[in-house]
């Protein structure tokens, strides 16, 4: 009798302890492809961003005056800068193609063209931030989740608490079979539910852009620098 009823506890505290780790795993398992999903929408903020800064590299051309935009702007680094990307016809036929600006000088179209490719860069930044900003807070959540269940469900504890359940079934006639040591410690392995890789390794970080109108004479005169790198057939 003593035997049944303890080989019937020992089955229900299996049942509820992979329940309980099961049902957390499947949790955890969606927030991660919910998280994974938001990671994959920001991509597509950061692609516009490769092709803003791809086009203004092509306007200013030169590394000096590529370098000084940098300083001027904020951005602190070449983010996705290639030294092909300057030179290369096709790219630039690609970025440019179906842009029409307005102005009654070459000169002023390419001001016009240059100050409107970083207006729209620093929008795409600060999209990207926000959602950069969301996708930390996001992922933060989990890996607390994570660590909390932890704290409350140590697998290598749980583990040895089966086995000895499960000795001192054997000894007394019910359960068959142990949970070894090695058995328990790869267990712990397999189960052990992972944080998410840092967001900084699957993403970059831009800094905040410094507006326009703070800027805007310092951005003309790079853009006057740069009309000597092309012609007045530039947009065809």
């Amino acid at each position: 009798m003593d035997s049944d009823i303890t080989d019937f506890l020992t089955i229900e505290i299996k049942r509820d302890l992979a329940d309980r780790y099961f049902s957390f795993r499947k949790m955890i398992e969606e927030d991660n492809a919910i998280l994974d999903k938001d990671i994959a929408s920001s991509i597509s903020i950061e692609q516009k961003i490769v092709i803003d800064l791809s086009r203004i590299y092509i306007l200013l051309q030169d590394k000096k005056l590529i370098s000084d935009f940098i300083t001027i702007s904020g951005l602190q680094q070449d983010f996705f800068f290639d030294e092909y990307l300057i030179t290369s016809p096709t790219i630039k036929e690609r970025l440019f193609k179906d842009i029409n600006i307005w102005g009654l000088t070459w000169g002023g179209r390419f001001k016009k063209l240059f100050l409107e490719c970083y207006e729209e860069l620093v929008q795409h930044i600060d999209q990207f931030r926000t959602k950069y900003a969301e996708l930390a807070d996001s992922q933060a959540l989990l890996k607390e989740t994570i660590d909390l269940f932890y704290r409350q469900n140590d697998i290598s504890s749980i583990m040895g608490f089966l086995r000895g359940m499960d000795s001192m079934a054997t000894i007394g006639g019910g359960l068959q079979g142990t949970i070894d040591s090695g058995f328990d410690q790869s267990m712990d392995k397999k189960m052990r539910i992972n944080h998410p890789p840092p967001l900084e390794l699957r993403l970059p970080m831009f800094p905040p852009l410094v507006a326009q109108e703070q800027i805007n004479s310092e951005l003309k005169k790079l853009a006057s620098q740069a009309l000597a790198f092309h012609s007045e057939d530039f947009l065809g």
